[in-house]
């Protein structure tokens, strides 16, 4: 997909164009929701990756699990394999219309880890979930801040994601774009569902907040950090701290793909307000086919024609 990044001028692309496209679409994840499940498949997913973590499940498998999860999730939704499994599917079933999910949308991917992330969708994982942290529940709770500059006034657009969300996509992001860096997915991975630890406890106030705190920010974000941290057993802890080490910074492969999913995915979540208000019916209608083919689709254009729709 490409060679590694030195992040210096002339250094070749800084980051791999052909993945736009599946970026943008993942995103929706945050905004997907369904009857009898609490909160979005983004906030659920990274929910389940820190109960298969607690639970004493590999971090490698818990990020080929949750990437492989999200990206057939993407045009599934919560087709997922529970409901599958309880309409009547049997197993191979499931694993056939999970894997054709995921295939729609990795073209682009790089071909070995495309592969490894197929194989997590075909084998049901015997992994037992444990107890969650509290700072799960708290940083779904826990609004983003907005678009905020300091000297300015906020920038609210409604409903805000909760740091959850922005966690998990910030992580599935970062495995996916992991080839291109040469950096190693889980590391990755593990960092980014670990990188906004402080606002479990932290309201977000945004850049303008962290700029106004001054001297007082660095103890305070590593006091509140410390506190999700100590939530976790020894090894796991290790790990996790072991993985944040790559998050001040660009200089390691971990960095750069951990920053390139962070910087696209706190854009890509103020595009899709500016896509929704720029929306056009043309757009509605004749490209995405609201009133889409079947046997009464000719009545259908009669009766908004006549009745003067749109």
């Amino acid at each position: 997909m490409g060679a590694a990044v030195q992040g210096g001028p002339g250094s070749g692309p800084a980051a791999p164009v052909a993945l736009r496209d599946l970026l943008v679409e993942v995103n929706d994840l945050k905004r997907v929701r369904s009857a009898g499940r609490q909160g979005s498949i983004a906030e659920r997913l990274f929910a389940q990756g820190w109960g298969l973590l607690t639970g004493g499940a590999s971090p490698e498998d818990v990020a080929l699990d949750i990437t492989a999860t999200a990206l057939a999730a993407t045009r599934l939704c919560d087709l997922d394999a529970a409901f599958l499994t309880a309409a009547g599917l049997s197993d191979q079933a499931v694993s056939e219309v999970l894997v054709a999910g995921f295939d729609a949308v990795t073209e682009a991917f790089d071909p070995g880890l495309r592969e490894r992330l197929r194989t997590r969708l075909r084998t049901r994982s015997e992994a037992v979930p444990g107890p969650l942290p509290g700072f799960v529940g708290a940083l779904a709770q826990q609004p983003r801040a907005g678009v905020t500059c300091p000297g300015r006034a906020r920038i609210l657009l409604e409903p805000p994601e909760n740091h959850a969300e922005h966690c998990l996509m910030v992580a599935v992001y970062g495995v996916a774009l992991s080839p291109f860096y040469r950096a190693d997915p889980t590391t990755v991975f593990l960092a980014a569902m670990a990188h906004h630890f402080h606002n479990a406890a932290m309201p977000d106030a945004g850049f303008t907040g962290e700029m106004l705190l001054g001297d007082h920010l660095g103890p305070i974000m590593a006091r509140t950090a410390q506190w999700a941290l100590d939530e976790l057993d020894a090894l796991l802890r290790e790990s996790v701290v072991r993985a944040r080490a790559v998050l001040p910074d660009d200089a390691t492969a971990e960095g750069r793909a951990f920053h390139a999913a962070d910087c696209i995915d706190r854009v890509l979540q103020i595009a899709q307000h500016l896509r929704a208000a720029s929306l056009t019916m043309e757009t509605v209608l004749n490209d995405m086919e609201l009133v889409h083919a079947g046997p009464v689709k000719g009545f259908h254009d009669r009766v908004l024609a006549d009745m003067r729709i749109p």
